[in-house]
Formats: structure tokens, C-alpha cells, sequence
């Protein structure tokens, strides 16, 4: 088990805190060229990690180990703000904050200058897998927390297109149909040490 952090948008904070959210998806990279083992999952000997096989360009195999593996726990790091850091230190997020409080915060920091000890989202990673982004079924769609769409699988590409750069929409983007990690969690506690 490995502590590691994962990046959310303030959207899905909210998702994950309403308990509508439990399953991400992120873009494999670089994207293979092919899968192997029957486009299933596989172990890799003498180690207990998820990996599928890939191609590489000099038709060596390599293996693609995805970033989180069942067992670990993950701190969310979203946007946030320290409001007192110079005694007990009190941390505010975008994503709980309502309107006029968020206005009066000033300058939020971007959740990728989060520390662990700001964190206070735990996921439990139980099951990695990878598949096509248009895979996606309704009730995995609802998962990623797109209640709000009546076709919630066909409704998924307005999100999902929405956190890619506009630059790798063509690689990364829905009309792409990109292999990504599916990353299934849970919400933990923060681990003890």
C-alpha cells in the first residue's frame, strides 16, 4: 500500500463529498498501441501490481503499470486556502465554501500546490482497471458522479471533455475514444502515520 495524491476539480470535490462519486478515470499514457493478453489485465510475475501488456515501437513488450493499485489510499488535493498559517492552521475549500464567503477568500490556491496535511479527502483505491473511455456504461457514468444528465454515459463526454487541455482534445479528448485507467474507490480515513 502506497499514500499518494490525486487531483480533483472542484466539481468532482463536491461529487466525492455528496457520496455520488466513487470511480475516476484517467488518460493512459502514452497511449498504447495495442493490447495484449486478450485485452485483459494481467499480473506481472513476483509482484502484485496491475499492468497490461503494450507494444513498444521497437516491437520490444514492455508493461504499463497503472499510477494507483488496489490497496492504496489516495489524499485529494483540490483547491484550497490556508486562512490562519501562522498558529493552528485552518484550511477552507472551494469546494464547501458558499459564494460570499469564497468571493471574500481573495486568491484560491490551485490544487496541485496541495500538501498532504491540508488534505482532507481519504480514498481507499479496490479496483483498477483499463478500458476505452467510450466504454463507459450509464451506471459507471453515474459513479463519476454525471447525475445530472438523463443519459448519463452520453452525458459523460461533456465532463470528461471538459478537463482536457483544448491542445490534446484530439488525443485525450471523447471523440478520441482513449484507453484510461478506471480507478475505483472509496472514502477512508486518513491514515495514521
Amino acid at each position: 500500500m502506497s499514500v499518494k495524491p490525486i487531483l480533483f476539480n472542484t466539481d468532482m470535490v463536491q461529487a466525492i463529498l455528496d457520496g455520488r462519486k466513487r470511480v475516476t478515470r484517467r488518460v493512459v499514457k502514452p497511449q498504447p498501441e495495442a493490447i495484449y493478453v486478450h485485452g485483459k489485465q494481467r499480473d506481472i510475475i513476483n509482484r502484485n501490481e496491475i499492468a497490461f501488456k503494450v507494444m513498444n515501437r521497437g516491437g520490444k513488450d514492455c508493461y504499463m503499470i497503472p499510477p494507483y493499485q488496489p490497496g492504496d489510499i489516495l489524499y485529494v488535493r483540490e483547491t484550497w486556502q490556508c486562512i490562519n498559517p501562522y498558529s493552528d492552521k485552518e484550511y477552507v475549500y472551494r469546494a464547501s465554501c458558499d459564494a460570499d464567503f469564497a468571493s471574500d477568500i481573495g486568491k484560491w490556491i490551485p490544487s496541485i500546490h496541495m500538501p498532504k496535511e491540508a488534505a482532507r479527502i481519504w480514498l481507499k483505491v479496490i479496483d483498477v482497471r483499463v478500458e476505452r473511455l467510450q466504454d463507459i456504461t450509464d451506471e459507471q457514468a453515474e459513479l463519476e458522479g454525471t447525475h445530472d444528465y438523463s443519459s448519463t454515459a452520453n452525458g459523460f463526454f461533456y465532463i470528461w471533455d471538459s478537463t482536457i487541455k483544448k491542445a490534446n482534445l484530439d488525443r485525450y479528448g471523447w471523440d478520441a475514444d482513449p484507453w484510461v485507467w478506471v480507478i475505483e474507490f472509496e472514502r477512508c480515513e486518513k491514515p495514521r502515520r
